[in-house]
C-alpha cells in the first residue's frame, strides 16, 4: 500500500466512525441555529413585563430552533455541489458523500413538519406562518435565487435572518410590536458586514464557486467601504431602542462600547493593511450581536432586579 493509499484509507475509517446522528447534526448548522433561537428568546423575554409564559418559551423555543434547522438542512441540500469546491465546506456531510441526498430530504421535511405542528398547536398560528416563510425566505429564496443573481443577496436575503426576535415576541403575544420591529432592524443592518467581512476571507472559495459575492463582483476595496458604511448605519439603528425609550442607560452604553468596536474592525478592514483583520470583524459581528441583545435583555429586567 503506498503513503497516499495508508492517508486515505485513514481519513475514510475517520469519516466512518463518525456517529449517524453528529452527521444530521452537522446539517443544522448548530452555531447558526444557537444565536438564531438565543435572539428570539430574547424578542420573548422583552415581550413581556414579568416572566415569559412557559409554553411559549419552551415550544417556542422548540418550535423556532427546528425550523430553523430544517433552513439550514435545505441550505446544504441545495449548496452541496458548491459545497464541494469550496475549502470551508467541502467536508459536509454531503459533498463528502457520508449523508446522501434523500436522507437529508427526509431529515428536513421531518423537522419543517414538527416544527410547524407544535407551534401551531402549543403557541400560535401567526409564529408558525412568519416562521415558515423566514425559513422559505433562507433555504429558498436565498439560497436558491438571490445567492447566484446579485452581489446584493445578503441584504436583501437579510430579511430571513433579521426575523427571530420578532418570532419570539409573537410567541408571546401573537402580534407584531413596533418594537420587535427595531429588533427586526438591527439584525438586518448587522448582516451585511457581518457576513461581507466573511465573503472578503473567503473570497477566493467563492470566486472558485462562481457566486456572485461583492468581493468577486466589485472587488475587495469596495468591499471594505461597504463594510465600513454598513456598520455605521448599523451603529445609528442599535441606538433607536434607546431614543424610543425601548431601553434605557445600560443598554445605552452597551450599545457606544460594543458599537465603537464593531467600528474599529470596521476601520482596520477599510485600510486594508492587515490581512487578518476581515476574519477577526467576521468574528467579533458574532460577539457584538450576541452581546447587544444580551444588554437588551439584562437592561429590561433592571428595575425588577433594583425593585
Amino acid at each position: 500500500m503506498s503513503i497516499r493509499e495508508y492517508f486515505i484509507s485513514e481519513r475514510n475509517q475517520r469519516a466512518e466512525a463518525i456517529p449517524a446522528w453528529r452527521e444530521y447534526l452537522v446539517l443544522c448548522k448548530p452555531r447558526v441555529v444557537s444565536l438564531i433561537v438565543f435572539t428570539a428568546v430574547i424578542g420573548m423575554f422583552l415581550s413581556t413585563e414579568g416572566m415569559a409564559p412557559l409554553a411559549a418559551l419552551v415550544f417556542g423555543t422548540l418550535g423556532i430552533g427546528l425550523a430553523a434547522s430544517a433552513g439550514a438542512a435545505i441550505n446544504h441540500i441545495a449548496d452541496q455541489r458548491i459545497d464541494a469546491v469550496m475549502a470551508r465546506t467541502r467536508g459536509r456531510p454531503l459533498p463528502t458523500g457520508r449523508l446522501d441526498t434523500t436522507r437529508a430530504v427526509v431529515f428536513a421535511g421531518v423537522l419543517c413538519a414538527i416544527s410547524m405542528l407544535m407551534l401551531i398547536s402549543m403557541v400560535n398560528t401567526l409564529t408558525a406562518a412568519l416562521t415558515f416563510a423566514s425559513m422559505i425566505g433562507y433555504s429558498v429564496i436565498y439560497t436558491v435565487f438571490l445567492k447566484w443573481r446579485t452581489p446584493q443577496n445578503i441584504v436583501i436575503g437579510g430579511a430571513a435572518g433579521a426575523m427571530p426576535p420578532v418570532l419570539g415576541w409573537t410567541a408571546v403575544t401573537d402580534s407584531i410590536d413596533p418594537h420587535a420591529l427595531l429588533l427586526f432592524l438591527i439584525i438586518f443592518a448587522w448582516t451585511p458586514p457581518h457576513f461581507w467581512a466573511l465573503a472578503i476571507h473567503r473570497k477566493d472559495d467563492y470566486a472558485r464557486a462562481d457566486i456572485p459575492m461583492l468581493p468577486v463582483t466589485h472587488g475587495v476595496a469596495f468591499t471594505r467601504t461597504y463594510v465600513l458604511l454598513y456598520t455605521v448605519v448599523l451603529f445609528v439603528v442599535s441606538l433607536l431602542p434607546f431614543v424610543t425609550r425601548m431601553s434605557g442607560v445600560l443598554y445605552l452604553a452597551a450599545a457606544l462600547i460594543l458599537g465603537a468596536g464593531f467600528l474599529y474592525q470596521a476601520l482596520v478592514l477599510y485600510r486594508g493593511r492587515d490581512r487578518g483583520a476581515p476574519y477577526r470583524t467576521f468574528k467579533y459581528s458574532i460577539h457584538y450581536l450576541s452581546g447587544l441583545f444580551a444588554a437588551l435583555l439584562v437592561d429590561h429586567y433592571i428595575p425588577v432586579l433594583v425593585g
